[in-house]
């Protein structure tokens, strides 16, 4: 894969390693040791994903640096992975099919928009957007009902008075008293909430990947062109694989910061959907009450509790999850010749 240098007519290449569509991969492999790479990397940045959604269910704003104290002085280390347990067991099957779907609509949607003519970047930023959304939809099947057991496990000990003695408890008690819906409650705000977010970061991450890629090799040109050694042909470098996980760190980093800004006050609203419950029919709260409640308790700075502890737990977890997810692509490549 070669980036011209902003896009212009510089003549700077930077030659980059092919990219690894669907039909590459070696299926079995690929889903095998994502399941692994990605369980690791959810346990390191869970106890950020308790704080934010303890943030967004409390009434009161209330600091990071507090929140952490008083959970760790009350609870201990074990109330930051509160619902861990329950969480793991749903990212296997839900990145399994996060992974599947997205990479099958990038490649067909990439290969539809370069035959319809439009550019390279224009074809990456739309099969990117298109893969965002088709793989959180499929992901939702599976992720919203081990999101709504694994939120209610984290706000134990904080804002619910309701008691679960661990995943299946809290499964059953569920089940018992609102039934399937119960473990489906929040799912069209998820929809709404994790569909455009993935849109915007996948295309917010190829355009700022490429933007970075873009200004690298502008540098390099006017660093050639100062040095003198560069006459007439064109320029062109292959960054190590370092500086190709660096960039993908800072591009996915990026992207992280602005979905996080543009759905926050969305999360919180499917937040409180999932976790607390209301005065409307059978105890539940209704979209309109729970904005309601939120324009009662700050405006929408209230849409935006948890925006620090989400805003790090994304880019964190973007940062490694785009860096291992590209390493893990290139470990289950059919051709072994692909090098990282």
């Amino acid at each position: 894969m070669s980036l011209g240098a902003a896009e212009d007519d510089s003549g700077t290449e930077i030659h980059l390693p092919a990219d690894i569509d669907w039909e590459m991969l070696d299926k079995s492999k690929f889903f095998f040791l994502g399941a692994a790479l990605f369980s690791g990397v959810s346990g390191m940045l869970y106890p950020m994903v308790v704080l934010k959604t303890r943030k967004q269910v409390i009434t009161k704003d209330v600091s990071c640096v507090k929140l952490a104290v008083s959970i760790l002085r009350s609870e201990g280390c074990r109330g930051f992975y509160r619902g861990f347990g329950t969480s793991l067991v749903g990212t296997i099957p839900a990145r399994s099919l996060y992974m599947g779907a997205l990479e099958m609509t990038k490649s067909n949607v990439g290969c539809v928009t370069v035959k319809m003519g439009f550019s390279e970047a224009k074809a990456a930023a739309i099969a990117n957007a298109a893969a965002g959304v088709s793989a959180a939809m499929a992901a939702q099947l599976v992720w919203t009902p081990i999101d709504v057991v694994s939120q209610r496990l984290m706000v134990q000990g904080g804002n619910s008075a309701v008691r679960y003695n661990g995943g299946v408890d809290a499964f059953r008690k569920i089940i018992r008293t609102d039934g399937v819906r119960g473990l489906y409650r929040g799912f069209g705000i998820s929809i709404l909430t994790y569909a455009p977010c993935n849109a915007v970061w996948w295309t917010a991450y190829s355009m700022g990947h490429r933007a970075v890629w873009g200004g690298i090799g502008c540098y390099y040109l006017k660093k050639e062109g100062d040095g003198g050694g560069v006459g007439g042909g064109g320029v062109g470098f292959t960054p190590d694989s370092k500086a190709i996980v660096a960039v993908q760190g800072l591009s996915a980093a990026m992207a992280s910061g602005f979905s996080a800004v543009i759905t926050m006050p969305l999360d919180t609203i499917k937040t409180r959907l999932q976790v607390l419950d209301g005065e409307g029919s059978n105890g539940r709260l209704s979209i309109g009450q729970t904005v309601k409640n939120l324009v009662k308790e700050g405006g929408l700075s209230a849409c935006y509790r948890g925006l620090g502890p989400r805003w790090a737990s994304m880019s964190l977890s973007a940062t490694t999850m785009i860096t291992t997810y590209e390493f893990l692509k290139r470990l289950s490549t059919k051709n072994q010749d692909c090098h990282i």
